[in-house]
């Protein structure tokens, strides 16, 4: 699968330098996750940076497919929640998203004929994550091989290690404006739906302390259950295998971001009209 994607992107890289149609695309905004450890739906609240580039070809007005590379941070910590058994819970994490993507594009107005129009998208995303924290005494940790909820452990052989590079479905809608005949600018809102419940290493339940200390070592358990870290529960137990610790629904990322569709050669194809420019003749 891969292989597959790159030899798109190797074929849109290749296009035809005298295409009409060929488009710079630039792309900068903030991105944030949808998972355990962010408490709302959709906010701003430990956004992070992102930045994209790529390639777009337009086959007619309404119609285009692009191709691009996009590099953002995701993060996610309970001492934000509004929910005392959340904060309680006290877990954190930290991860670089490196996203290559694949999508088609639907303009509802001729950019031609108007200066502005909305537009929906859609397509196919491979990205790789890496999710981190910092333990009591400020050192990074990551955390896919603690198996914190188990993952790989003989006496769990239903928890299989979560794969780091996964496929995702991105979808989204955006309002564009063109500038010139050559520049367009947009402001776009785009979901990522993953497949797996561990962008933020937290998903299903607890398993036992003392199979998990034997596997992985002290660190995985003090990484596991944090709430001891808390200087009013210092003492908190240990919870007992099987008790809740995430939602066992797959995690998403998101991001909002200006794209700016630089034409890469000039053409016919143009948006002469809201310009106020007569067209030419065939």
């Amino acid at each position: 699968m891969k292989q597959f994607l790159f030899i798109l992107f190797g074929l849109s890289i290749l296009a035809p330098a005298s295409s009409q149609s060929l488009f710079l695309n630039l792309d900068a905004g903030v991105a944030n996750y949808d998972g355990e450890l962010q408490h709302s739906r959709y906010t701003f609240q430990q956004s992070h940076p992102a930045l994209g580039i790529g390639l777009g070809y337009e086959f007619n007005p309404h119609f285009n497919v692009s191709t691009g590379f996009l590099l953002t941070r995701i993060s996610g910590n309970d001492k934000y929640s509004p929910r005392l058994q959340d904060r309680e819970r006290n877990l954190n994490f930290t991860s670089n998203i490196v996203e290559w993507n694949i999508r088609a594009e639907y303009v509802l107005f001729d950019l031609e004929d108007r200066s502005i129009s909305p537009y929906v998208f859609g397509g196919l995303a491979v990205f790789h994550f890496d999710p981190y924290t910092y333990d009591a005494a400020g050192h990074i940790a990551y955390l896919r091989p603690l198996s914190t909820e188990g993952e790989g452990l003989a006496a769990y052989p239903d928890r299989k290690p979560y794969a780091l590079t996964q496929l995702a479905i991105p979808v989204g809608l955006g309002v564009r404006l063109a500038l010139s005949e050559n520049i367009r600018v947009g402001l776009e809102v785009g979901i990522r739906k993953t497949f797996t419940g561990y962008l933020d290493d937290v998903n299903k339940t607890y398993v036992d302390e003392n199979t998990l200390l034997a596997a992985k070592g002290p660190e995985a358990v003090a990484l596991a259950f944090r709430e001891n870290e808390l200087p009013t529960h210092t003492a908190a137990p240990y919870p007992v295998s099987g008790f809740q610790r995430g939602n066992g629904k797959d995690d998403w990322y998101y991001l909002t971001a200006i794209r700016v569709n630089i034409r890469l050669n000039g053409g016919d194809y143009t948006t002469r009209k809201h310009l106020g420019c007569p067209k030419v003749p065939k």
